[in-house]
């Protein structure tokens, strides 16, 4: 395929990325970082550490809840650091989704923070789909140059 084409694709997915509220502005800051031909690869590096830290995170909160006696202090603080990283990288529904998980460890209330879980885990696993896809056409759109 033409890059020109693969970039057109690209800019529809990251459109479509925006519109759905899946990133926000501080996703374009970092792309604005990278697109000043001084960092090449910087979206990508820092895309990929987010979702390896987030895919250790979902896991670590997973086995917490699966224990007897919940740590909710553990559960929340492992929320927040999702929370934070997800802020930062723009990642805005992920945030949203710990911000309401959050108050729910609060609340200590398993079975709702299971449930806080899934959707977390839910819109990052959509995230992470739509990431690789804007990694893979970068990808191509280099390999075309």
């Amino acid at each position: 395929m033409a890059a020109a084409a693969l970039r057109e694709q690209l800019n529809a997915l990251l459109a479509s990325m925006f519109a759905s509220g899946l990133v926000d502005e501080q996703f374009q800051q970092l792309q604005m970082l990278q697109d000043d031909g001084s960092t090449p690869g910087f979206v990508a590096e820092v895309v990929t550490l987010f979702c390896d830290d987030a895919d250790r995170i979902i896991s670590e909160l997973a086995a917490l809840l699966e224990q007897p006696v919940v740590d909710f202090d553990k559960v929340d603080a492992y929320v927040h650091q999702l929370k934070g990283s997800s802020a930062s990288i723009g990642a805005q529904k992920v945030k949203f989704t710990c911000m309401q998980f959050r108050q729910l460890c609060q609340d200590k209330n398993r079975d709702r923070c299971i449930m806080a879980l899934a959707v977390v885990r839910n819109e990052f696993y959509d995230l992470r789909n739509k990431f690789q896809t804007m990694l893979q056409l970068e990808q191509q759109i280099q390999a075309q140059q």
